[in-house]
């Protein structure tokens, strides 16, 4: 019976999770709370979602998504926010504390910076999830929960299956200096890629035209580069119109997806992605707060709760489209 139950309760929890995914409304990228509707639940409490979103990275727009879809679901008003900036994030952390939300959640791409504000709202009794970044950390800075994939395990697999391709000559191009998790993923494509060359190649994330510049550059530079592996979806696109304009031949990788990357997936203009699932780290720390405060309850175990990696490729793209299209993969 306990097998059964546990069963029972995981098919209801994805089940959930699938319905709201196909209601759910489009991103958007400036502060907000979520939207209501009919089928909203009556507001229970306020949870301060706080990320280092750079401006124009449509990857956010999927976590939002996935939040918004938990706070409808579970009554919940959702403050998003954001900065790149490590500080000025805890700023924001700091802020959401002195409001005295119910709960927050929050990425740490840097510890140093943000450790100290998340063991605050902890000892100020707000409960925290993290998710997306600081897996490491997390649950030593007293979060209840983690959501997220394990960095340089994804970038292990990521090397290794370049490699297994034929690449011999990588660059693993780093769109944010100072974020732990970027460095992560391409010590984990060094290791996993042993056998092949693995530069770092560092570009301005915050400006698309001079991520296309800087990558062309080096493809212009260096005729032996076989495989371009980019740690955002957007980066990835920008790529495409590297190898272009170098001639070269290069095939392009990379972390994370959006709609627009997908189409280049199923048009064979981007070998594969790795999913982390961004809408499940969006809906979970939401939810996983709601279930807290209303319940007690928490997931993991005290360990860090996985939502991947994996790997999106034409053998499995057709299954993805469709989700896609709403924006949710």
């Amino acid at each position: 019976m306990k097998r059964k139950t546990i069963l029972s309760t995981v098919a209801l929890t994805m089940a959930a999770v699938s319905l709201t995914a196909c209601s759910s409304s489009g991103g958007k990228t400036e502060s907000s709370t979520a939207a209501g509707g009919d089928t909203a639940a009556a507001t229970t409490m306020t949870v301060a979602m706080i990320t280092h979103q750079a401006p124009g990275d449509t990857f956010w727009d999927i976590i939002r998504k996935g939040a918004e879809a938990a706070s409808k679901k579970d009554g919940v008003k959702l403050d998003y926010s954001n900065d790149p900036d490590a500080t000025k994030q805890a700023q924001l952390v700091q802020a959401a504390i002195d409001k005295k939300v119910d709960g927050i959640a929050v990425t740490s791409p840097n510890t140093g910076a943000l450790g100290d504000v998340i063991k605050k709202a902890v000892a100020a009794g707000i409960p925290v999830t993290m998710f997306n970044a600081g897996g490491p950390d997390a649950m030593g800075l007293g979060a209840i929960g983690y959501f997220g994939q394990g960095e340089k395990d994804a970038g292990i697999g990521a090397g290794q299956k370049a490699v297994k391709e034929g690449a011999k000559n990588i660059i693993c191009v780093i769109q944010e200096q100072g974020q732990q998790q970027l460095e992560d993923r391409c010590a984990g494509v060094a290791e996993g890629g042993a056998g092949a060359k693995v530069e770092r190649v560092y570009v301005n994330g915050r400006d698309d035209a001079a991520v296309t510049t800087t990558i062309q550059a080096k493809l212009t530079e260096d005729k032996t580069v076989d495989f371009v592996l980019t740690l955002g979806a957007q980066f990835a696109l920008d790529a495409v119109k590297s190898v272009a304009a170098a001639g070269s031949s290069a095939k392009i990788g990379t972390f994370d997806t959006n709609k627009d990357l997908v189409a280049a997936v199923k048009d064979g203009k981007v070998a594969w992605a790795i999913d982390q699932q961004p809408y499940l780290q969006g809906y979970m720390a939401v939810d996983a707060l709601w279930l807290y405060k209303t319940n007690g309850n928490t997931l993991g175990g005290g360990k860090a709760v996985p939502t991947g990696p994996s790997f999106i490729d034409s053998s499995n793209i057709a299954a993805v489209s469709g989700f896609a299209a709403n924006g949710t993969r």
